[in-house]
């Protein structure tokens, strides 16, 4: 795994840039990312290309050996082009502009956006495409960050009507996928279809939904062209986006089958405290991160892109975006690093070099901080460079646990939670975040990924299931286990005609005949167990396998399949993964608070994200707080 850095050079003075240069080699750092938001001084006035200083940049650069990631700048359209189409905003759900004066303020949508896009796209891609030392290419930055997926702008309006003509060919056809009958909703063309944004109470859902998918389409074909471009005008050479934390806006499976190697920026304490963690996991994780965070979305973005994965942004210090920024604990970035390098990623790269004393981003930490000192990161970075090239190259093996993910399923979570603590997200990541206790490696797949040489199967909910996954999952012999709501919706998001799970009822013949939402507080108690958020009601022959105290049946078995009726706590995750370890012949161990396991073909990683030392009964080290031991395996 190589190391590396993201760096602006267009913020310092030239003459900085050689020693900066020497001092990322000396670091231990091969590779820098650059240009992603350069746009403006590319390009200062319409049509004056000025790439004599990017010249001198890559070519310093170059000159201390490293190899340059660059960025296609078009996540931050300068003002003189804002002003020449004002129209290219994305415009929000209240109908407001997105205005200039920060970034990501266009429209995937918009046309003439798109054609300056691939414009300058183009020119860099001839001037760079070639260059020695250009080994890969970003296509913009954080496609969505901000909110910014969907957009209820004209442009998006106008493309939004001509992806429904494609997708059911006439309005008839529409209204009834919709089901606009109900409350005189119907269409007689499709010019009369705006987007699902300020209606007077909720927009149709299935009308929610295919705003969704065609959002997520604008961003595929939006870096589509980007790739295209990249692809002709410099062969040979990687093509990555960096994806974020927590972020189902778009489909990244999607996005990914165009990219060489997915990337993401990794921000564990930031996460930690902008998302749902209780505060008990806040306060003894606050410098740390939640041990599952990082890897989380090194295994689903590995999934993305065939395998290929990296780090494009490692928190190196205190953010600037959270509510509250603490300084990492030290050990915890070259754990990170380590952690990154354990679950197969093919880089990892610090954000950013040297802490701005300027704008928006002047409180997030770098490697130096803005008086050219090293910061408390820098010595991290070398210990883990030296312990990197100690161990040598990695060999990822499949994991024994496919952990299923859909991005559909995340938004039809998201349209009609139906109660409001049931989040896709988070369901997802408790069914992962017990695997991971029980020293289980996992490949998070999506819905149509095979599922062939795995020893266990999960997918904690798909509310929309094709009969490609259905027939994909008959011919598992392996455990498997599905959870709520899985089969509930049609592709039109309607009630299937024999209710839920749909087309599952092939191997698992139950049928849910109610559903319920919990509210925060209560529970529904069973043998050493809860459910919260959400419970079904199951009529089937079946006799339940688990049930809650007053005998209703949660989890139902037919041969190697599972249907878990509710929201499981993680005792019973627990106990059902176990048991489904056994079935499978997979060893699981509970470990210890705080450590987690990672296995490569050769070697066997174990973090301690704890507070204090913890004892590991399968090597016998004593492990410190923010560090890691990592052994060879013997088979």
């Amino acid at each position: 795994m190589k190391l590396g850095c993201c760096y602006y050079p267009e913020h310092w003075p030239e003459e900085m840039w050689a020693e900066d240069a020497r001092r990322m080699a000396e670091m231990g750092l091969s590779l820098v990312r650059i240009g992603e938001f350069a746009w403006s001084r590319i390009e200062p006035e319409p049509g004056q290309l000025h790439w004599e200083w990017l010249d001198r940049a890559i070519e310093t650069l170059s000159d201390a050996g490293l190899k340059i990631i660059l960025g296609t700048p078009t996540a931050t359209p300068p003002k003189w082009l804002v002003d020449t189409m004002p129209n290219m905003v994305a415009i929000d759900e209240q109908g407001k502009p997105r205005g200039f004066g920060s970034r990501r303020h266009y429209c995937f949508s918009h046309g003439g956006y798109r054609q300056e896009c691939r414009r300058i796209a183009t020119a860099m891609a001839k001037r760079y495409g070639t260059h020695p030392a250009v080994t890969a290419w970003q296509t913009d930055n954080e496609f969505g960050c901000h909110d910014t997926v969907l957009s209820f702008s004209e442009a998006a309006a106008a493309r939004f009507r001509i992806w429904l003509h494609a997708r059911y060919g006439t309005p008839d056809a529409l209204n009834r996928a919709w089901g606009n009958v109900f409350w005189s909703m119907e269409y007689r063309s499709f010019d009369e279809v705006d987007p699902p944004n300020l209606t007077v109470t909720e927009a149709n859902p299935a009308h929610w939904l295919d705003y969704r998918r065609f959002a997520s389409d604008e961003v595929v074909s939006f870096n589509r062209e980007q790739v295209d471009i990249i692809r002709q005008h410099s062969p040979d050479r990687d093509i990555t986006h960096n994806f974020m934390g927590f972020f189902t806006e778009f489909d990244h499976h999607d996005v990914g089958r165009d990219l060489d190697i997915a990337t993401w920026d990794s921000y564990p304490l930031g996460f930690l405290e902008q998302f749902w963690f209780g505060d008990a996991n806040k306060r003894d994780y606050m410098r740390q991160g939640h041990p599952d965070i990082a890897a989380f979305h090194h295994d689903l973005y590995r999934g993305c892109s065939g395998g290929r994965w990296g780090v494009m942004e490692q928190q190196p210090g205190p953010v600037n975006w959270a509510r509250f920024n603490p300084a990492p604990l030290p050990g915890m970035v070259a754990l990170w690093t380590m952690e990154a390098f354990a679950h197969g990623a093919e880089f990892t790269s610090y954000f950013r070099w040297r802490q701005a004393p300027f704008a928006q981003e002047q409180m997030h930490a770098g490697l130096l901080r803005p008086d050219s000192e090293e910061a408390e990161a820098a010595d991290e970075v070398r210990i883990a460079a030296r312990k990197i090239a100690e161990l040598g190259p990695q060999q990822m093996a499949q994991a024994p646990v496919a952990l299923v993910f859909s991005y559909e399923a995340a938004w039809v979570c998201g349209i009609q939670p139906q109660g409001a603590s049931f989040r896709y997200l988070e369901l997802v990541y408790e069914w992962y975040s017990a695997l991971r206790r029980l020293g289980l490696d996992v490949d998070i797949v999506s819905a149509g990924a095979s599922l062939d040489g795995y020893k266990i199967v999960l997918a904690p909910t798909l509310p929309i299931i094709s009969d490609e996954f259905v027939e994909e999952l008959r011919e598992l012999d392996c455990p498997v286990l599905i959870g709520p709501r899985s089969g509930s919706k049609t592709p039109s998001f309607t009630i299937p005609d024999d209710l839920a799970p749909g087309g599952l009822r092939a191997f698992l013949p139950l049928t849910v005949s109610r559903v319920e939402s919990i509210r925060d507080g209560c529970t529904h108690r069973g043998d050493g167990f809860e459910i919260t958020r959400w419970l079904e009601h199951i009529e089937s022959e079946l006799e339940p396998e688990i049930a809650l105290e007053c005998g209703r049946g949660i989890v139902f078995a037919n041969n190697n399949y599972r249907y878990c009726a509710g929201w499981p706590d993680g005792s019973l995750l627990t106990s059902l993964i176990e048991q489904m370890g056994s079935e499978a012949g997979i060893e699981t161990m509970r470990l210890p608070k705080g450590l987690r396991i990672r296995r490569t073909a050769t070697h066997q990683f174990v973090f301690n994200y704890g507070l204090e030392p913890v004892q590991f009964a399968g090597t016998g080290d004593t492990i410190a707080p923010a560090s890691f031991v990592v052994t060879p395996l013997t088979t």
